[in-house]
Formats: structure tokens, sequence, C-alpha cells
């Protein structure tokens, strides 16, 4: 690591001038994000290219041995500076850093050695909660108030994906989801803007009763259930939007929410210091921010049951306890016991089809998403599990082929 800066920052000034460029990843989330920068004063902007270029772009600026979706964002940033649609010299860029062992956590010095040689004077903004990248004359800053107005926009965007999802497979006069979804989007935008974001349970019962309008079929489909990498499993970039796939196949994608990662975040830390004797002066608040967000789930669970329309999204409490059959708390690297907790809470409520979406060069989530694959299945012998891997060299058509294969052996058995 360097022991003397020798890349350009993001300024207080640039904050005025410059615009922030993340890569693609939650499509709905995101889209609250970038509103909530826009409060604070920063202008961001979410890349949507899915172009050859940016995998071309990618595995020029990135080692192929590096995992998948640090070439799809390195990639996406190289394609986007080199379209001549932004100026190098008021454009920043974003990317997050976990502080964990995963490899995430490198992705910002392997962006600044990209730059080095084409755009040294474009700075790259490191978004972390554990206080990486310090410096005096850093302009970005993560205030508290901007941190829980993240968290409940990642609650507004967790409940819309859950109902567009559920609505859209059965959806009986096409568009009538999205539509919907649209609609929310720029109607929780402007709720951020105002002191009443917090009142979660008035905008969650809102939210219900309006999809819960939407026209359905009630002929039940193939569900099938998405776990895996933060990265692959949330982008359409990186899964080749395998949801929209699904739904094309006739089946409804079950995707676990951001929030279940937020609060495994939390948790972990906690846990951390409670295992290794690691406390410090942020433990209490990673304590504090999981009770109040196992709040909101609780809250998010309890409502959905109530309305009896659609199903609510696993209790993580419950992960927590199940999870402890398969493996430790105590591994955590990459998504760590988070994914067998996942599938096996899929299994467990019924969706027995799971696609473990892999970046080919996440060794951690290898370890822990296929290698657990298996006492899952001892659990619960009707699982049916299958990896696919995400690379520069993976074709559509042999993930999709065998995703199709995996629904050809979920029909035959009968499997919902």
């Amino acid at each position: 690591m360097e022991t003397e800066r020798d890349y350009p920052i993001f300024t207080k000034e640039m904050k005025k001038t410059h615009t922030i460029l993340i890569p693609t990843m939650l499509e709905i989330h995101f889209q609250f994000m970038v509103h909530i920068f826009g409060i604070y004063g920063y202008h961001c902007e979410v890349l949507h290219s899915e172009s050859r270029t940016v995998i071309d772009e990618g595995l020029k600026n990135v080692h192929n041995d590096t995992c998948y979706p640090a070439l799809l964002c390195i990639g996406q940033f190289m394609e986007a500076l080199k379209s001549g649609k932004y100026d190098p010299d008021k454009t920043a860029l974003m990317l997050p850093q976990t502080g964990g062992g995963c490899r995430a956590s490198n992705y910002i010095y392997l962006l600044r050695k990209a730059l080095k040689d084409t755009f040294p004077q474009v700075p790259v903004i490191s978004l972390n909660f554990v206080g990486m990248e310090k410096d005096p004359e850093n302009g970005w800053k993560l205030t508290m108030p901007m941190i829980l107005r993240m968290l409940y926009g990642i609650a507004y965007g967790d409940m819309l994906q859950t109902l567009y999802n559920q609505c859209r497979a059965y959806e009986l006069i096409k568009g009538s989801s999205k539509k919907m979804l649209d609609r929310w989007i720029k109607k929780i935008n402007k709720l951020m803007e105002t002191k009443d974001y917090p009142n979660t349970k008035k905008y969650y019962k809102a939210m219900l009763e309006d999809f819960g309008k939407i026209e359905r079929s009630s002929v039940p489909k193939i569900r099938v259930g998405i776990v895996g990498e933060i990265y692959v499993k949330y982008s359409p970039l990186g899964n080749n939007h395998l949801e929209d796939f699904l739904i094309s196949e006739g089946c409804e994608p079950v995707v676990p929410s951001m929030l279940e990662f937020a609060l495994y975040y939390m948790f972990t830390k906690v846990n951390e210091a409670n295992l290794y004797g690691r406390k410090n002066a942020l433990t209490p608040v990673y304590q504090a921010m999981y009770h109040l967000f196992l709040a909101e789930q609780k809250k998010v669970v309890k409502l959905m049951t109530e309305q009896g329309k659609f199903k609510p999204p696993h209790d993580f409490v419950h992960l927590v306890e199940s999870v402890q059959k398969y493996i430790g708390l105590g591994v955590n690297m990459g998504e760590g016991w988070l994914i067998p907790a996942e599938m096996g809470a899929l299994a467990e409520s019924g969706t027995e089809n799971i696609i473990c979406t892999q970046p080919f060069g996440c060794l951690p989530n290898h370890i822990i998403a296929k290698g657990m694959s298996r006492a899952v299945k001892e659990h619960h012998p009707n699982a049916n599990i299958i990896a696919i891997d995400y690379d520069p060299g993976a074709t559509r058509v042999n993930q999709e082929n065998r995703i199709k294969l995996m629904l050809a052996n979920a029909k035959a058995a009968g499997s919902q």
C-alpha cells in the first residue's frame, strides 16, 4: 500500500463542479441513493451501459484473474470516461469498500491504477462505513443523517423490489407492475426530501395496498430463489438479466432483500467484537443500527403477513439461528454464512429451486456457497440448487441452458 498519496482526491470545491459516477447494481435502490446524495449537494449519476465495451475495457485495465464485479465496475467507468459524454476534469468516480477480507476492499486501488496513465486527474471516492480512506482534505463526507436516509432507502427499495417481483411474474395487464413501481420510486424520492421518511409503516401499508390492486393470475408458477455474491446477485449487468430471464421462462424470481445483507454486515461487526475482543468506538453504533433495522424488518414481515397477499422476506433472527446447523457465525469472508442461511431459508419456506450466482474469481463465495450446498441439501433433500459462474468467458447461452435444465427438473418433480 502506498505510504504517500500520489492520486487526486475529491475536494470540497469539487462538490459544486463535479459529477460523481456510480456503477450499476441495485436498479431500484440506487435511484434512491443518488437522490439522497443530491439532497446533500452531491451530483451523482448511475452508469447503465451494458455494451461489450464494458467487458473489453475491464479486461484491458484489470487482470482477468480478478473477480468479475471489479472488471465490470472498472470497465463501466473507463467506457464512460472515454465516451466523451463526461469531462474528465469535472468527473469523479465512486466505489464501495467493505473493509473486510474480500477483494472488494481493493477495487479502489485497481481503479486508481487503471486511471493513472489515461485519466490521472479523476478522483475516486470510497463509499464505506468503517472509516477507510481517511484524508483531512477529502470533500466527501458521510454524515449520520445521510446514512440514516440511505438505510431507509434500502428498506423502501427492498419492499418495492419484493412487491414488484411478486406482481410482474403474474400480472394480467402487461406493464402494470412497472408503472406502479415507477410511480412509487418518484413518491419515495420526494419523501426523502422531507422529515417524514422514517414513518415507514404508513408508506409500507400504502405500497401493499397499491400493488395489491394489480390484477394477477392465480395460476402458481415455479419460484426460483437467487442467492450468491452481492454484485452478481442483484446487478442485471453482472447476471445477464437473470430475473427477466426467469420471468420469460414462466417463473417467479425470489430475491432476498438488501436489508438482509445490511443486517448481516452490522451483526457481523458486533459478533466479531464479541468473538475476538475487537470492540471499538463503532461497535455500539453497529449494535444500535442493527436493532433499529431489525425492528424495521420485523415491521415489514408483520404488515405483509397481516395483509396476506404477498410473501414476506426472511426473518433475520431465524436466519442467524438456523444457519448454525450448517456453518459457524464466525465465517464471514465475502457474504459468509449469509449465503447458506438464505439457501436454507428459501428451501424451508417452499422455494426449493435456488440459483447461486458466483463470480468465477470469488474464492470465499465459492467456498461458502458451492461448498455448503451439500450441507443445505442434507437438511432439505428436495432442494434443487445450482451454481452459475459469471465471468468474461462464460456465455449467456450456456448459463441459460443450465438454468433451463434446472427448471425442467423442477417441472418434472412438480416443484413450486
